[in-house]
């Protein structure tokens, strides 16, 4: 995300002078990532309710490619263009973002059970909130994290492009352990960098507050993943 490309100090530093914009920026990372997971599921759940929509995305394979690239074609185009963009333009392609997921991840009613997911949902809830919680507070510097992690997605993309030709069930459960530490860390990770952000922002304005989105765009995606590995590992099937 842009946010790393900024001069950042380390906490331990900069919590002497904390900026007077910070609590507000912190807090709109969490709202905006919370409204965003809530429209994901809302959606999800839709979807996964209405036969015409299913059908749709799930019979179409040109259907389902248009909302992985627009899905692609959004996060890459915020990321890339967050100071041209005006922030209004950020929220709702955020937003479009959104329910794009929503829609793709409408399958996992189908095929696991209510009760599953939603033992799933408060187990990931805890694990999210319990790792952002340590790269809040921590005072070590998670830095040295980030090639590691970033190394470890591609990873993952790598070893699951190569299990959708081998359909190997022992591969695809690795996948999911490893996706539960990489995301884990990234959580972690992703938190400290945001607050390192907050901490410096010269005030609670336009342009740090399409940062600010920009982060909750990373903690969100951080959720998600970690929301679907552990459902591989714990959800139930129907």
């Amino acid at each position: 995300m842009n946010y790393d490309e900024l001069d950042y100090q380390s906490v331990t530093t900069r919590e002497a002078e904390v900026s007077a914009a910070f609590p507000a920026l912190m807090r709109k990372v969490y709202v905006w990532m919370t409204f965003a997971l809530a429209i994901t599921g809302i959606t999800a759940y839709l979807v996964a309710t209405n036969e015409t929509l299913l059908t749709l995305i799930y019979s179409h394979q040109a259907v389902m490619w248009v909302l992985v690239i627009a899905e692609l074609a959004i996060v890459i185009g915020v990321t890339a263009a967050i100071n041209k963009i005006s922030l209004p333009v950020a929220t709702l392609l955020f937003v479009v973002y959104s329910v794009l997921n929503g829609a793709l991840f409408s399958s996992i009613f189908l095929v696991y059970t209510m009760a599953s997911i939603a033992k799933v949902f408060f187990i990931t809830a805890g694990t999210f909130g319990a790792m952002s919680l340590y790269g809040y507070t921590t005072k070590s510097d998670l830095t040295s994290w980030g090639k590691i992690l970033i190394m470890g997605v591609l990873g993952l993309i790598i070893a699951t492009v190569v299990n959708l030709f081998l359909k190997s069930s022992g591969l695809e459960m690795i996948i999911s352990y490893a996706g539960v530490l990489i995301f884990v860390g990234l959580t972690a990770y992703d938190t400290q960098k945001i607050k390192q952000m907050c901490l410096q922002a010269p005030d609670a304005g336009e342009t740090m507050q399409k940062y600010a989105l920009l982060g909750a765009l990373s903690l969100y995606l951080d959720f998600i993943n970690l929301f679907i590995y552990l459902l591989r590992i714990f959800g139930r099937r129907e």
